[in-house]
């Protein structure tokens, strides 16, 4: 890695801060729309062949095409993207509502006044109708109600009133960033009240306004669901694994974190399978999810032969049956793991993870499958996962009858037999599965330094060991202030200098590595943490310690020749050269101490340093800067205090030096060539050049940024030799003026004659008269001859 890249990186980390990357992957296509039984053992959902091996791109009228497919957006499906799912804006009711997914509820643009308990919220909100594709008559909120209130009124509500109450719910719900832990013990208690409530499920409206409130949850953020009530999340999840099993139920049980599916076939069947196709939104659609039933258990297939792309499918589940079963087949999908809180596996990073619910209605011999895709950032790679149930009575995940498979198709694939001891508190036979996953990072180690950083590195450390010699041989003629600061200056420099070409790149790597673990054991967390390893960490601590004490020192120098402005005759204070050297190598010390004991830990160094290569720690894994970091408040804050300062010195120096005292006269006042070296010098000294940083940070016209970019490059890589040539060779020529004329070539004589081509010219000759008579005095005559 250059050290103009370790430069730059530091700029980059800070321009993050300001502008966030918000791209899309697309990864998907329009689902097959009838999809046949899959294999029971692998994930398999075949489509028309001719359709996959059609190389005539489709005329997409709403989507990309990929694949010979439509990419439709979340709003349209079809062969062409030509047939919306959704309700366009309108107006209802003087509420205006967006356009909106079929099946999903819409909040209106106006908001409760800002004067009510419940200002920002909206006002009402409107269910888009599957059938018409127009919103419904829209739900008013009282903008004094709280979840406290209908809390205390839901369970002696009428039915009509219930209505009205759980449509309130869904609107105070509506944004789950606002929601406290006690507004979602209370919101998930009305819904397991609701739910729970016989006559209630019989009301479809009752029972969608329901599960958009449990939607609406999982989308919280999950570090509220820490002080949450547990046992009414509990409750929750088993109330709605029974409302799974209700028959007929609609697409509209489909909600963006949240889906409810059940059906019963006609006759007996011997498999039932539910397929999740993935969209570019990651939420649960209506027309991305198929369920279908077979009654017979076909062969198992070629995992490597699967008819659709393997990035098609986001999950799959599919239960095969010992024997004929008849009765109602209930499954639901929870878009988050929110409901599950584990004690022994936890998360650090923001994956999701999907949480797989099937129910019988009573037990029934079976083998269950099912298939999830990873995530698809690409900053990550699956390293581990693990195949779990979620066990009531230990209220955390288990292992129990699950075994991990092979990953095929860029799937986790996972097998388990329920028992009776799996669960023993219902008469219904009801079971929540997931796949924790744990994920390496991928780190893009650098690469070697090149030959032109090892000499421009090389070239700056002896220039900056020759400016410490002559510093100090030279100390007689400045004093020792000016050259203690000088030589700490380059000292702290040089050795920087050192560290980073011998320390800056990581030599301990940890390649990405695709290895099927068969061990099916639930992980401590979803991050794949090395322990420390190799000098690292320790040649990061040095290189952080010596680049801010070369500010430190720099900063000194500033404060220094302010002192020499306020006291020119007496100079600095006596005690200033203790408190320089107790400062200059202390302050870095005990800013280092701190960092490295606050966020470093032997099983855990990235907390402090970064994997890659040898410096500060600064983003997340997703490389998005994050002010927790040291490389923040160890290093950029302290950095700009001390560049703040030393701006300010340079502005009072330069001020005191350019301006012209009417005292003096003409032959006394300085050249403006020496004031602008003389300010130039100083700016050097102090370590400058890095505001042309910050400059870039509010710069946005590209050719300027890259011209800035250079310049800050430059400037920084060659502060040493700039420090060299303006400390110590220009005040070495200075004290020698004849060692440059020492070097001059000796002149040699020649004889010469100049020849005029054009016109006769003759060079002006001056001829001088004077009188013979000697007594003579006046002025004598000057004659121009021509």
């Amino acid at each position: 890695m250059d050290i103009c890249m370790l430069l730059m990186f530091t700029l980059a980390v800070l321009e993050q801060g300001w502008s966030q990357n918000n791209t899309v992957n697309i990864t998907t296509a329009t689902p097959p729309q009838n999809p046949t039984v899959i294999s029971a053992t692998h994930l398999n959902t075949p489509v028309n062949s001719a359709t996959l091996n059609d190389t005539t791109t489709p005329v997409c009228q709403n989507g990309v095409p990929i694949h010979g497919f439509c990419l439709c957006s979340d709003d349209w499906s079809g062969p062409t993207c030509s047939i919306s799912t959704f309700c366009s804006e309108a107006k209802k009711n003087t509420f205006t509502f967006p356009r909106t997914v079929l099946g999903q509820f819409a909040s209106s643009r106006e908001l409760c006044d800002v004067s009510t308990p419940n200002a920002g919220i909206p006002l009402a909100s409107a269910l888009c109708d599957i059938t018409t594709q127009k919103f419904e008559d829209p739900n008013i909120l009282n903008c004094s109600l709280s979840l406290d209130t209908i809390f205390g009124k839901i369970s002696v509500a009428s039915l009509a009133d219930k209505r009205k109450l759980v449509s309130s719910t869904q609107i105070l719900t509506s944004k789950p960033e606002n929601l406290t832990p006690g507004n979602i013990t209370n919101a998930v208690k009305i819904a397991n009240i609701l739910l729970s409530d016989d006559k209630s499920i019989e009301s479809m409206g009752i029972v969608v306004s329901t599960v958009a409130v449990v939607s609406q949850l999982l989308n919280t953020n999950p570090v509220q669901f820490s002080e949450v009530n547990h046992d009414e999340i509990s409750n929750l999840t088993q109330t709605l694994q029974k409302v799974s099993l209700l028959q007929d139920l609609k697409t509209s049980l489909v909600q963006p974190n949240l889906a409810v599916q059940s059906f019963k076939g006609t006759s007996p069947i011997r498999q039932a399978q539910l397929t999740l196709f993935n969209e570019r939104s990651d939420t649960f659609l209506p027309d991305r999810i198929k369920l279908n039933s077979s009654q017979n258990v076909p062969k198992d297939s070629v995992p490597e032969d699967l008819p659709i792309p393997k990035d098609k499918v986001d999950l799959q589940i599919n239960i095969t049956f010992s024997t004929d079963y008849d009765k109602v087949v209930g499954f639901l999908l929870y878009d988050s793991d929110h409901f599950f809180q584990s004690k022994s596996f936890k998360s650090s990073l923001d994956t999701k993870r999907r949480v797989l619910s099937a129910n019988l209605l009573e037990f029934q011999n079976m083998e269950l499958q099912f298939a999830v895709k990873p995530s698809d950032d690409s900053t990550l790679s699956l390293h581990n996962f693990a195949c779990v149930f979620w066990s009531y009575s230990k209220n955390d995940w288990s292992t129990e009858g699950c075994t991990k498979t092979n990953n095929f198709s860029g799937h986790v694939h996972c097998g388990c037999k329920p028992s009776d001891e799996n669960n023993l508190n219902s008469h219904e036979k009801n079971f929540n599965f997931a796949i924790l996953m744990t994920f390496n990072t991928n780190y893009q180690y650098s690469e070697a330094l090149s030959w032109i950083s090892i000499i421009g590195c090389s070239v700056s450390i002896v220039g900056l060991a020759v400016t410490v010699v002559y510093q100090i041989a030279t100390r007689n003629s400045r004093g020792s202030s000016p050259t203690l600061l000088t030589v700490n200056i380059c000292l702290s420099m040089t050795i920087f200098y050192l560290i980073f070409i011998f320390g800056i790149n990581n030599p301990i790597t940890h390649a990405k590595e695709e290895k099927f673990i068969p061990e099916n054991t639930i992980p401590s967390s979803d991050h794949k943490r090395y322990p420390d390893e190799g000098p690292c960490t320790i040649f990061t601590a040095l290189i952080h310690y010596f680049l801010l004490a070369t500010f430190t020192w720099n900063f000194l120098f500033g404060i220094h020749v302010f002192l020499l402005f306020k006291a020119t005759i007496t100079g600095a204070p006596a005690w200033f050269l203790k408190v320089s050297v107790a400062f200059g190598w202390g302050f870095p010390a005990v800013i280092v101490g701190i960092s490295v004991g606050s966020t470093y830990r032997m099983d855990e160094p990235l907390g402090y340093r970064q994997e890659e290569f040898c410096w500060l720690a600064s983003s997340d894994h997703k490389q998005q800067f994050d002010l927790r970091k040291p490389m923040f408040w160890a290093f950029l804050l302290p950095l700009v205090i001390m560049l703040f300062s030393n701006t300010a010195m340079l502005l009072h120096f330069s001020h005191n030096t350019c301006k012209t005292n009417p005292m003096l006269n003409r032959s006394q006042q300085t050249s403006t060539r020496k004031k602008l070296l003389s300010s130039f010098t100083l700016a050097v000294m102090l370590g400058l050049t890095w505001v042309t940083g910050y400059i870039l940070l509010i710069t946005r016209e590209q050719t300027l940024h890259l011209i800035l970019s250079v310049v800050f490059c430059v400037c920084n890589t060659t502060q040493g030799i700039q420090i060299f040539v303006l400390f110590t060779l220009r005040s070495f020529l200075k004290s020698n003026p004849g060692f440059l004329n020492n070097l001059n070539a000796p002149d040699i004589g020649l004889h010469r004659r100049n020849f005029f081509l054009w016109k006769v010219k003759l060079p002006e000759s001056r001829e001088i008269y004077t009188p013979a008579n000697p007594d003579s005095l006046r002025p004598p005559d000057v004659i121009n001859a021509k």
